[in-house]
């Protein structure tokens, strides 16, 4: 119980919610950026190189595509912080067809003790399915990190199992919020954007003392 426990447990990284939090928001900005840049929505020229949770990501430099997802981020931050949200969803569509052709995931989980017992019934908001409690562990902030990096490790492996998106695509950025939750006056209530008949491959998920997220992606097979 002492000697290597004791030093083990001084190096336990215990983020405050607000910080939790902030973490998460941050990953889905990474996440968003990466998964842009992987499927080739944009032009490689059009990301930056950027260091992160110890590994080189990519963002984009295009204003139009930067300033979405920073009003996004924006208003995400904030149903973070409140404990609103219980999902997180970009939807890759076909410019020409209109169809949904990958559909990224990330499901938030917040453990009982911080959840409450609020209602989480939510709904999606275009510009969030009951949400689900885990049992928090404490862990190290590298052991965060390393989760996280495995996360985009996959993200960047995708490529390996994906189809090619055929022609020009773009992106909408769905939030499951609580039903209570303030929103925007310029966001819309939209469907879930689902894939039909796709294939899904669950990805890892990382957690904190105060959240879990789970990752997954469902995409439309090639024809």
């Amino acid at each position: 119980m002492k000697g290597e426990q004791v030093k083990n447990k001084s190096k336990v990284h215990k983020l405050s919610l607000r910080g939790s939090s902030k973490l998460v928001a941050e990953f889905f900005h990474y996440s968003i950026n990466t998964i842009l840049f992987q499927r080739g929505v944009y032009p490689a020229e059009d990301f930056t190189a950027v260091k992160k949770y110890g590994l080189t990501m990519l963002v984009s430099s295009d204003d139009q595509v930067k300033g979405y997802i920073k009003k996004i981020m924006s208003q995400l931050d904030k149903w973070m912080i409140g404990n609103k949200i219980s999902k997180m969803v970009l939807v890759i569509t076909s410019k020409d067809t209109g169809e949904h052709l990958e559909r990224w995931q990330f499901d938030v989980h917040i453990p009982a003790n911080v959840r409450g017992e609020k209602d989480f019934n939510s709904k999606p908001y275009n510009e969030n399915d009951i949400n689900n409690s885990f049992a928090p562990i404490e862990k190290t902030e590298s052991e965060i990190q390393s989760e996280i990096q495995s996360i985009f490790r996959q993200i960047t492996a995708s490529v390996t199992f994906l189809p090619e998106l055929p022609g020009d695509c773009t992106f909408n950025i769905l939030v499951y919020a609580n039903m209570d939750s303030d929103v925007p006056i310029e966001w819309e209530d939209s469907d879930a954007k689902e894939i039909k008949n796709g294939e899904r491959v669950q990805l890892r998920s990382f957690s904190t003392a105060n959240h879990k997220v789970d990752t997954l992606v469902s995409y439309r097979l090639a024809d």
